[in-house]
């Protein structure tokens, strides 16, 4: 039976209606809505949903959005995905819609407000203004209904002013009965139901594909038991889909950040025609969505189509990867700027999944945070943050060069404004002699590029001197995230480029991600700068150029593969008291840095096998365990020393062990043996696991 539509109606009635034929179950979220609408002062004013990705928060907004137009309500719709996470981009997208003046919100009509926020994990960097700033300048009478996949931050439910303002739903599986109501609607046969609904357990997303595969003639018989059911789902329907084209298309889309016509026409090698034709299919499929600036599979169906291709065929995967790679590169030989940034963050998305190119990325922040040039107002903030972090010699050598070249200083703001990371990029061809000899770490850069090779007039030996975010220092952040996009331009734009070095401290634990990327740690190199070692990771351009760099690293990351390899049986280690005992030191250190912990051995022990039962140890099972051993302390009160010492160290580091000491009141020597003994209690409790098991 079809949608049953006016005459004369629109494309978009007739969207609308073949989404409400689809709509099933969430009558308890919709009631709320309805019963908000129809109150003059509603008894709500906002409605948080949460919810795994794949559970149906999209679609139950577009219900939303239908109940507010039917009711005659003014609707504001903002997407997350669509928006930078800043104040100033989310008051730009409403004044397109609503009258805004510097205390109160307003539709010109005076009719009832409705706002929609989707993917509200996007706009977590500005939580709290739209709490605190931005929501109390909408009309009493308006209902924001916001979806994300995390439940609402403390501070919603400390702000006692919200009260009963705030209800928060946690959106659950559907329904038995939904779940057929679903498959009745989209004209699965009755005789497939129970099938299908024992294996989806009424999980939205599932049963959506489950339904797809058995529309396009696939077969229904996955197994209801596997930890990997979305996955089976998405192989099998790659697999059972006609034609290579589509095939192909869909591979590309889950490699790239973003897929476009132009992306798909150069990846498939295909005309305008075909291109079209491939880019509409998989904007009909159900697990792919509309952003911005192009299509985007949902994450999960992205991650498994990513491994399966691997898995069937790597060297498919190889040449889909390059095709992708080779469109990315053309865009960063053409553009500038800002694009020329995107552009980059696009390329090392790319890469995200190869095991060779395991880098020490946050990843949900990644393409959201663009570096700018740092202001000469904001010079002493610059300085004040490496001083916080690295110390005062390191902030009088900051403002030095903040002096002598304030343009390679660059920035990362936060949504009010303030600095959140700091990059110092230095030309040191540019540099005076004395300059160079007064900075240790220039001093030993300059020394490596011209070890064995000269620098030659018209040379440039460039330098990434300081990396500092405010928050995580030199772990995972946006600032980290930057780096790589301003070496990139700078590779990329810098005419002679001759030699390239970038400065990070704990050298040891980059030792393995920059050996891949073909910056290998200089023999050497290393210095110190108050209470920090650092080390010098460079590339000689004059040897290997940007281009044959870019592809070496690229064959080399695919040579790797991706990372987690499809899994099988696993092999434990078996290590020895010493070898553990290390490991779990070194687990302690990396505990907030989920890149590194990756490696750490103790993932195919026996201790971390037990704990993941039936499934695959991970890291975050690893920080979980470790977390664990640390509490254990906590039982008894003469051990509460211990604790502290441990906690202040690797929970809550200060940033030297100095500074640690400092802020428990101790001298240093009675904290550092404090430490020792802790940290020698909790490889005691875990050893125990590891020897004897898990005690029940």
């Amino acid at each position: 039976m079809g949608d049953r539509v006016p005459p004369s109606a629109t494309l978009g009635d007739v969207l609308a209606a073949r989404r409400r034929r689809r709509f099933v179950g969430r009558s308890a979220e919709l009631e709320l809505v309805r019963a908000a609408l129809d109150s003059p002062r509603p008894p709500f004013s906002v409605l948080y949903l949460y919810g795994p990705g794949g559970i149906g928060k999209t679609s139950l907004l577009d219900e939303v959005a239908d109940l507010a137009v039917g009711a005659g309500s003014v609707l504001v719709r903002l997407d997350g995905r669509d928006l930078v996470p800043a104040p100033a981009a989310v008051l730009a997208s409403l004044a397109e819609h609503l009258d805004l003046d510097a205390d109160r919100i307003a539709t010109a009509s005076g009719q009832r407000l409705v706002m929609v926020i989707d993917t509200y994990e996007a706009l977590a960097p500005i939580d709290g203004w739209i709490r605190r700033d931005l929501l109390p300048r909408l009309p009493d009478s308006a209902v924001t209904v916001i979806a994300g996949r995390s439940p609402p931050s403390p501070q919603w439910r400390s702000d006692l002013a919200w009260g009963d303002l705030l209800r928060v739903v946690s959106m659950r599986n559907l329904a038995p009965r939904e779940s057929v109501d679903y498959l009745r609607a989209v004209g699965v046969r009755d005789d497939l139901h129970d099938r299908l609904c024992r294996v989806a357990h009424g999980h939205p997303l599932t049963l959506s594909l489950l339904a797809d595969a058995v529309l396009r003639g696939g077969r229904a018989d996955a197994d209801p038991l596997s930890p990997d059911l979305v996955g089976t789902l998405l192989r099998r329907f790659v697999d059972e889909e006609p034609g290579t084209v589509h095939r192909r298309a869909l591979e590309v889309c889950a490699l790239a950040r973003v897929t476009t016509e132009s992306l798909l026409r150069d990846a498939l090698g295909t005309g305008d025609d075909c291109a079209h034709d491939a880019f509409r299919w998989l904007r009909g499929l159900s697990f792919v969505e509309t952003g911005a600036d192009g299509l985007h599979p949902h994450d999960l169906a992205r991650d498994v189509i990513d491994a399966d291709l691997w898995w069937r065929d790597a060297d498919s995967y190889a040449d889909v990867f390059r095709r992708v790679w080779r469109h990315i590169h053309r865009t960063l030989d053409s553009a500038t700027g800002r694009r020329q940034q995107q552009a980059i963050f696009d390329l090392k998305f790319v890469f995200r999944h190869l095991a060779g190119v395991l880098s020490p990325v946050q990843w949900e922040s990644w393409g959201r945070y663009y570096p700018e040039p740092a202001t000469a107002a904001e010079h002493a903030a610059v300085v004040e943050l490496i001083r916080t972090a690295e110390g005062a010699e390191s902030a009088r050598l900051a403002q030095r060069w903040l002096d002598r070249q304030p343009d390679g200083f660059f920035v990362l703001r936060c949504p009010d404004g303030t600095v959140r990371g700091v990059i110092g990029l230095l030309d040191l061809t540019r540099a005076s002699e004395e300059d160079r000899d007064r900075d240790p770490g220039a001093a030993a850069a300059w020394r490596a590029a011209r070890r064995g090779t000269p620098v030659r007039e018209g040379d440039v030996v460039t330098q990434t001197r300081f990396v500092v975010d405010r928050e995580t220092y030199q772990d995972p952040s946006p600032t980290l995230n930057a780096v790589p996009i301003l070496t990139m331009q700078r590779y990329l734009t810098t005419r002679g480029l001759a030699y390239d070095v970038l400065v990070l401290a704990e050298p040891d634990r980059w030792d393995d991600y920059f050996a891949v990327a073909d910056l290998p740690r200089v023999d050497g190199g290393d210095f110190v700068v108050g209470p920090r070692r650092f080390g010098l990771f460079a590339h000689d351009f004059r040897r290997v150029p940007v281009g044959a760099w870019l592809e070496r690293v690229t064959e080399r990351a695919l040579a790797r593969g991706p990372s987690p390899p499809v899994p099988s049986a696993p092999v434990l280690l078996v290590l020895s008291q010493p070898e553990f005992a290390q490991s779990v030191k070194q687990g302690l250190h990396d505990l907030r840095q989920h890149a590194l912990l990756a490696r750490n051995p103790l993932l195919r022990t026996r201790v971390l096998h037990d704990r993941a039962g039936a499934g695959e140890p991970d890291v975050a099972l690893l920080e979980q365990v470790l977390r664990d051993a640390v509490a254990t302390l906590a039982d008894h009160p003469r051990d509460d020393k211990l604790l502290r010492a441990v906690d202040r160290t690797y929970l809550r580091p200060a940033a030297t062990q100095e500074s640690a000491a400092a802020a428990l009141g101790l001298p240093f020597s009675t904290y550092r043996r404090h430490l020792a003994t802790g940290v020698e209690r909790i490889v005691s409790w875990l050893w125990d696991q590891e020897v004897y098991g898990r005690r029940q």
